[in-house]
């Protein structure tokens, strides 16, 4: 057998041998109550769910902004005691901006003193399509997100996916179709309202276990408001 051929078999078993490799442990929480995001610390936990109810003056204030600005993008970086000021300035075209501001500078202010920062980049989307169809892993310590409106985040347990099928191990096929999971009943969705930690690959040793997620399809004349949240330099 020649050196090329050794080396072909070598890559095979290797690859055959990395599929029975035992995945990092990693798991979900969720809970009512906003204690649960304290959980995203623990070494096992990928993903922190606060399921929180809005109130309907936030609903509406959500479904009208996306509806006058469909193509609204917010990006900046602000401390938690700037946050309504900057965001109101940004929204100020839009009269019922009291309710939206409001909630956000709140979850700011949460995700500062939890994660002791000083600042935060913030981005506030209006979406009419998925903006990241594929289920992907993000390459940072921890993002919050959240939807107001439309379609919420979709995300995998950890133990039922292959990691290897992510990215460029898809080989260009769809998500159901390229073997990183088993079954469409296998996919997790938040709510409107949900809050979500999500814990990425950039979180101190967690390299290889951030948590597998996408942008959800929307439906035709679907509109979604998403909120997230990270770390700032």
């Amino acid at each position: 057998m020649t050196k090329h051929e050794n080396e072909q078999v070598d890559q095979r078993q290797l690859t055959q041998i990395s599929r029975f490799v035992p995945q990092l442990r990693r798991t979900a929480v969720i809970s009512t109550s906003t204690d649960v995001l304290t959980d995203i610390y623990q070494e096992d936990v990928n993903i922190a769910v606060w399921q929180q109810q809005l109130s309907d003056d936030v609903i509406l204030s959500a479904q009208q902004l996306v509806t006058q600005f469909p193509h609204l993008k917010v990006v900046m970086t602000v401390p938690p005691a700037d946050t309504y000021k900057q965001l109101a300035e940004h929204l100020s075209l839009f009269a019922n901006n009291h309710e939206i501001c409001h909630k956000i500078s709140l979850l700011v202010d949460m995700f500062c003193t939890l994660f002791d920062l000083k600042r935060v980049g913030l981005r506030l989307t209006a979406l009419e399509t998925a903006m990241c169809p594929k289920f992907h892993v993000d390459k940072v310590p921890c993002r919050l997100v959240t939807t107001f409106t439309g379609s919420a985040t979709q995300w995998l347990n950890n133990n039922i996916i292959d990691r290897s099928k992510l990215g460029a191990g898809s080989l260009g096929l769809p998500d159901e179709q390229s073997g990183l999971y088993r079954a469409n009943s296998h996919i997790n969705q938040l709510s409107v309202g949900d809050v979500a930690l999500l814990k990425g690959d950039g979180w101190f040793h967690n390299e290889g276990g951030g948590l597998v997620h996408r942008s959800p399809s929307l439906k035709a004349g679907e509109k979604r408001l998403l909120l997230t949240l990270d770390f700032s330099d």
